[in-house]
C-alpha cells in the first residue's frame, strides 16, 4: 500500500468533488440469481457464506478501483484485496475477520475456515491494514429487501449486505447492497462490479479448486 497523487490518477476529479463532502457514499442494489452458487454449496460442502465472499473478491479483483481507497485525507493504493466477514463469537457476540483473497478457492476456503474460527475462539477482530478490504454483513436468518449502512467519515471501505435468500421453484435469489465512497468509484465501476459478480456466481465449478 502506499500514498498515490489523486491527480496521477482517474479519480482525479472525484477526489475534488466528494473528499469533503458531509455524505459521500452511494448505494446501489441488486438482486441476483444465485441459484448456482446454492447447487455448488450443497454438492461441494462447502459454506455459502464463504463462496459469496470468494465470488465478491474475484469480481472486484479485476477492477481498478477496487485497490485504491480514501483513507483520512490521502488516497491510497494497495496491491491485493481481503473480504471482511461478521463472525458470532463463542460469547454470543459479533466479532471482525479480514480473510485475505485467493484466486484459488481452496486456499480461500482454507483461510477463511482457519481465520473465523480464530476470530469466533479469541472474541478478537483480525484486521488485514495492507489490503483493500471489502466489508460484508450477512443477515441470513431474516428476509429483508435492503439496506443501507451507515458513513462514520472512519471507514470509507466498500461494503456489502444481504439477508436470507428467496426460494422461487428451482430458482434461488438474493437481494444484495452495494455502498460505496464516490471517490473511489462512480456508479458505473459499481455496476459493473455487481454484473462481475452474477457472472462469478453463474460459472462457479471445480476449475476454481485448484
Amino acid at each position: 500500500m502506499k500514498d498515490i497523487n489523486p491527480d496521477e490518477t482517474t479519480r482525479a476529479e472525484a477526489f475534488r468533488l466528494w473528499m469533503n463532502a458531509p455524505m459521500p457514499m452511494v448505494t446501489l442494489f441488486k438482486t441476483l440469481d444465485i441459484s448456482n452458487l446454492v447447487r455448488f454449496s450443497k454438492r461441494k460442502g462447502l459454506k455459502f457464506n464463504m463462496l459469496m465472499c470468494w465470488c465478491i473478491g474475484k469480481a472486484a479483483s479485476g477492477i481498478k478501483e477496487f485497490y485504491m481507497l480514501p483513507v483520512g485525507d490521502k488516497l491510497i493504493k494497495y496491491d491485493s484485496i481481503a473480504v471482511n466477514t461478521i463472525v458470532a463469537n463463542r460469547e454470543g457476540e459479533v466479532s471482525s475477520c479480514d480473510i485475505p483473497f485467493s484466486e484459488d478457492l481452496r486456499q480461500f476456503n482454507s483461510n477463511y475456515l482457519h481465520l473465523t474460527d480464530q476470530v469466533a475462539q479469541s472474541c478478537t477482530n483480525h484486521d488485514i491494514t495492507d489490503s483493500m478490504v471489502i466489508g460484508t454483513s450477512a443477515l441470513v436468518q431474516y428476509d429483508i429487501d435492503g439496506a443501507v449502512g451507515m458513513y462514520s467519515g472512519i471507514f470509507n471501505n466498500p461494503f456489502m449486505i444481504w439477508g436470507r435468500y428467496r426460494r422461487h421453484l428451482w430458482k434461488r435469489t438474493l437481494t444484495v447492497s452495494f455502498q460505496f465512497h464516490h471517490t473511489q468509484m462512480d456508479g458505473a465501476h459499481a455496476a459493473k462490479f455487481l454484473d462481475r459478480l452474477q457472472k462469478e456466481i453463474d460459472v462457479l465449478s471445480l476449475k476454481n479448486i485448484r
